[in-house]
């Protein structure tokens, strides 16, 4: 049996990917609506662009990982330039849906769920015996839930810690139900993303043989 190649990105095209990422960055370093809020959520975006260079060799990602991680991170860094309860995009769809607050909270949460799983069901494919199938699919799902609620244990501690200067990093916007809404939305991303980002995965994984590894985006296969 043959053994599988990761499709990862070719160098020019990681290099634009961290170009995108820390040119936004830079941009909301400058003037953030709240200087404490912005450093904990770029915090994640930073820690990602040391330890995914770090582990390249050993483990480099597939180009579809790469890409939406690239995507995760301009959504994480834009909401902590503004805050996510005063983000303009999130402000225009409110008044344009005529909506009780601005949500682009949500769709934080909803993309922690569908980004990461692709995440964890790359780990999982590649460095444990499972293959693609319900089992996997359920498995991912509920890390995609489990990731969400660490992140809102997350937001507790800091609500202890900074006391009424997190409410910016809650975004909680007067909702008492916004802890569950969150977590609600992970879980849908979560199992959202596997029902459209599979099969295209699998192709990317090159799931012929059990331990894949990697070739450059663009090479002949």
């Amino acid at each position: 049996m043959t053994t599988p190649e990761i499709r990862t990105p070719g160098r020019a095209e990681g290099w634009v990917l961290v170009g995108i990422v820390l040119a936004v960055l830079v941009w909301s370093g400058i003037g953030p609506n709240s200087l404490g809020t912005w450093a904990l959520e770029i915090a994640w975006v930073v820690a990602g662009l040391v330890i995914i260079p770090l582990c390249w060799r050993r483990f480099p990602l597939s180009r579809l990982l790469c890409w939406l991680l690239a995507i995760h991170a301009v959504i994480l860094i834009y909401g902590g330039h503004y805050t996510y309860a005063e983000t303009p995009l999130g402000d225009w769809v409110r008044d344009l849906l005529d909506l009780r607050r601005n949500n682009y909270d949500r769709l934080g949460h909803f993309v922690q769920g569908f980004i990461p799983a692709i995440l964890f069901r790359e780990l999982l494919l590649r460095k444990g015996p499972l293959r693609p199938g319900k089992l996997l699919f359920v498995l991912v799902t509920a890390c995609g839930l489990a990731f969400s609620a660490f992140f809102e244990m997350i937001e507790w501690w800091a609500a202890l810690i900074l006391g009424a200067d997190a409410e910016a990093y809650l975004a909680t916007q007067g909702d008492v139900w916004d802890t569950q809404w969150d977590m609600f939305l992970a879980l849908c991303g979560a199992a959202l993303s596997q029902l459209l980002l599979s099969r295209w995965h699998d192709r990317q994984l090159g799931l012929s043989g059990r331990i894949p590894t990697a070739v450059p985006a663009g090479t002949a296969r």
